[in-house]
């Protein structure tokens, strides 16, 4: 799932470099401006640490689908990848795999793929009809930070 950068992504590359925040700055910078090589300890590293898989759209939309006609679950589109790259894993190891969203979140995905449009879990039914609350800030460091104090003394 292309979620930019991840700040996952950088926690993992920080381990990888030996909780080194200089080098991961660094890379973080370099990847801004187009990309960056990994050192060959660090990427051991990783491989070490991690499994990885892709999944297509056509395969997201698939996972979807298989899931609910098998389990009745419905995964959101992001948590169908997940359980797609896990079952190409699977082995003698038990496999647990964890909803990273609601279904909700993408309907439109989901009614593709089942069928069946989610609605929002019960305690957010009235979401949009609740009134929209906000509160304007000067973009000023110690203007935000009094606002949270202040919020938090509530």
């Amino acid at each position: 799932m292309d979620i930019q950068v991840s700040s996952n992504f950088e926690r993992a590359l920080f381990d990888a470099y030996g909780r080194d925040g200089g080098a991961v700055a660094q890379l973080m910078t370099e990847l801004k401006a187009g990309g960056f090589g990994i050192s060959q300890g660090a990427l051991e590293s990783l491989r070490a640490t991690f499994a990885s898989g892709r999944c297509s759209e056509e395969e997201t939309a698939a996972t979807i689908r298989r899931a609910f006609a098998q389990t009745g679950e419905v995964l959101c589109p992001h948590s169908a990848v997940g359980v797609k790259v896990a079952e190409e894993h699977l082995g003698a190891t038990p496999m647990i795999t964890l909803a990273t969203a609601h279904p909700a979140k993408f309907p439109d995905a989901v009614e593709a793929a089942t069928g069946t449009r989610p609605a929002l879990p019960p305690r957010m039914a009235d979401l949009f009809d609740r009134a929209e609350r906000m509160t304007r800030v000067p973009n000023d460091l110690a203007a935000l930070e009094a606002l949270v104090r202040e919020r938090i003394a509530r």
